[in-house]
Formats: C-alpha cells, sequence, structure tokens
C-alpha cells in the first residue's frame, strides 16, 4: 500500500485518487477550488467524433476513453453512486446549408471507419431530413435541412460525476481537503506536499490542477506550457418539457445544444483564447452563446435563463494532454492539458496515470503525451 497525493480536485484529479483507492492506496486529495475550475462548468458531450479525430496520437487515448465510462459508472454503482448524470442519448449532427449537408455524408464516412476500428460509443448512423430531426430535437428550427444522427453518444453532468467520485472516494477511506497545496521537495526528490497545515508525505503526488498546474511544476523546475481558454455556456430551462432523453444537438462550429433531466437545455460554448484568467461571464459571451442557440432552436426564446458557466480549460502548447511521470522527480506525475475534452477522455486519463504509479501495463501508448516533451536542452 502506497500513499498518494493528488493536487487538483477537477474530474481528472478525481478519477486519478478513486482508480488508486480501488486498488487500496491510501489517497489524499487537496483541492483548491479555484474559480474557473473545468469540470464545473463542462457541458459534458460525450460527442460520436469530435476535432481530434485527424490527430493520430489521440485516437487510442479518445477510443479507450470512451470505452472506460461504461466501466466508470459501474465501479460506482458498485460504490453506491449511482446519480452521475451520464446517459446514451445519441446525438445530431444537423447541417443547415447545402454544403455542411454535403459534408454529413464525409461525416457519415468518417464515423463507419472509425466504428471498423473500435469507436464503439458511435453507434447506429441515420441520414435524417428535417422533420425527422425535428422528431429527435422538437425545437430545432428550419433552417436544419439535414442531419446525421449517431445512436451511441452520450453525455454526462460533470458536477454530479465529480460528487460521486468524492462520495466514492471518501467511503473508501480517501481524504478530500480544500485547501492550496504544492510538490515537497527534500534533496531533490518530492517527499510529499506542503499545505498550510504542514507538510503531508506521500510516496508520489500527482500533479492535476488543470491549468494552474504550470505553477506548480516551474518552481520544480519542470516546465509545462500550459494556457487557459475561457469557455462560457448557459443553463435554460423549459418548464413542463421533458428533456431528459432529447440528443445532443451539434453545429459544425463549436456551438451545441444538450438536455439534461426533468428539463433542463444546455447552450455553448465561447472558446475565448486571449481572456486569461478571468473566469467571469461577459455580456458578449452570453449574447454569442444564447444567439447561437437561438438560431439553431428559436423555441428556447421562452425558456427560463437559469444561470452562465465559465470554466479555464487548460491547453497545452502542442494541444495535447499532459499524461505521466516528471523526468525530473520519479515519484511527480502530471495529468492536465485536456483542453475541451476534460469530461470526454479526463476520467480515463487519470486511470492510466493511476495504473503507472501502481505499475499496471497501459493500452495506450503514453509517449507523445509524457511532461518531458516541453524540456529545452538547458532544461534536460
Amino acid at each position: 500500500m502506497v500513499d498518494v497525493a493528488v493536487i487538483g480536485g477537477g474530474i481528472v484529479g478525481a478519477s486519478v485518487a478513486y482508480r488508486l483507492a480501488r486498488q487500496g492506496a491510501r489517497v489524499s486529495v487537496i483541492d483548491r477550488q479555484d474559480v474557473g475550475q473545468a469540470t464545473a462548468a463542462g457541458a459534458g458531450i460525450l460527442p460520436p467524433l469530435d476535432h481530434f479525430s485527424g490527430v493520430r496520437a489521440m485516437l487510442p487515448l479518445v477510443r479507450e476513453a470512451r470505452r472506460h465510462y461504461p466501466e466508470l459508472i459501474a465501479a460506482l454503482a458498485e460504490d453506491g453512486e449511482s446519480e452521475t448524470g451520464y446517459e446514451v442519448v445519441g446525438a445530431l449532427q444537423v447541417a443547415s446549408s447545402e454544403s455542411e449537408a454535403e459534408r454529413l455524408e464525409e461525416l457519415r464516412s468518417e464515423c463507419e471507419q472509425r466504428r471498423a476500428e473500435g469507436f464503439l460509443h458511435i453507434g447506429e448512423l441515420t441520414l435524417l431530413d428535417s422533420t425527422q430531426a425535428r422528431r429527435h430535437f422538437p425545437l430545432l428550427s428550419g433552417q436544419v435541412l439535414r442531419a446525421l444522427h449517431a445512436s451511441g453518444a452520450a453525455r454526462v453532468d460533470g458536477r454530479r460525476l465529480l460528487s460521486a467520485l468524492r462520495r466514492a472516494l471518501e467511503r473508501h477511506g480517501a481524504r478530500w481537503t480544500e485547501a492550496s497545496a504544492e510538490p515537497e521537495l527534500d534533496a531533490g526528490r518530492v517527499v510529499g506536499v506542503r499545505t498550510p497545515a504542514g507538510v503531508w508525505p506521500a510516496d508520489a503526488v500527482v500533479l492535476a490542477g488543470g491549468v494552474w498546474s504550470g505553477a506548480a511544476a516551474t518552481r520544480l523546475g519542470l516546465e509545462l506550457p500550459l494556457r487557459p481558454q475561457r469557455g462560457q455556456l448557459v443553463h435554460l430551462e423549459l418548464t413542463g418539457t421533458d428533456t431528459g432523453r432529447w440528443p445532443i444537438v451539434l453545429g459544425f462550429g463549436t456551438h451545441y445544444l444538450l438536455g439534461f433531466a426533468p428539463n433542463r437545455i444546455v447552450a455553448g460554448a465561447t472558446r475565448e483564447d486571449t481572456a486569461g484568467y478571468a473566469a467571469s461571464e461577459t455580456a458578449g459571451g452570453v449574447h454569442a452563446v444564447l444567439g447561437q442557440a437561438l438560431w439553431l432552436a428559436p423555441g428556447l426564446s421562452h425558456a427560463r435563463l437559469l444561470e452562465a458557466r465559465v470554466g479555464l480549460r487548460p491547453v497545452s502548447a502542442d494541444g495535447l494532454p499532459i499524461l505521466g511521470r516528471s523526468p525530473k522527480h520519479p515519484n511527480l506525475y502530471v495529468a492536465t492539458g485536456h483542453a475541451g475534452y476534460g469530461l470526454e477522455a479526463g476520467p480515463y486519463s487519470g486511470a492510466l496515470v493511476a495504473d503507472l504509479i501502481s505499475g499496471r501495463p497501459s493500452p495506450v501508448d503514453l509517449g507523445p503525451f509524457a511532461p518531458g516533451r516541453f524540456l529545452t536542452p538547458s532544461s534536460a
């Protein structure tokens, strides 16, 4: 049995801790509760395909991440946690012009190829006309000409999933503390974490603090080039309308809609690369999200505006996640940099890093995601 300290209590850090706790490790999670934590604001789309389909290094990770979700949900159920917000509801990729309608054919071909390669979450594929698409999502605009329906797509409520992980961790004896923390060095070796309450010894430390992981790494001489990307989305309520089984609606841009029970619609999202660490909603951001949402589904104009949320996505210098062992400190591990797909791939990434700590083999090549890839010759 080993002692592991995880710095960061978002979905990635909690997933590292949960995997280790189920393997019998003594685990502590220290979370600073930073405003703008990406998990708390994430929409929770688990799409049939995404913008990483063309990045070869990402394909095995995404494929296994989606296979991992049912296993994670089953494990949580064993631990008494059934309220995760995870459900397979399908997805509609909608086309609002003839050129986009032509792209649906290409998308279907790509989905079929990926499905043949083991991407089992895609499900059945069906091309729909406008009327058929509205049967799945009744509020769609007449601007939607055609749609591709993928039956296997799913969504998850990030806040509910994180709460379930935290409760399950505590049942396994893990300690969860809301405080600041940073790795503690002694003679060049990480020996634990320093908190306001003192140093907590640990055999291994995991940096999983989202975009804030970079600063902690820098103090150890490890370069983790991360930048924040601000994402804003809105939550709407359709009183008297059951939206729990409505599919995800995806446009060809960054806009989307998805439903949660009993009558909630989430619309998103902005991708703001120049906002820095300003984790605040803006009039322009909310306007952009609502404008796209109402264009896709004019019936949402009568919905009640519940809230706007904002998160800071951690984006690495090369756009890939940062997963694995520090090249400078053999008992320091990193799990961050998931950009806009933290809820999609983060739970599995956390499990991979946990298995690395416990010496278990990985079915995914972590080489492309190694923290040491950013080392310069002078800092190596």
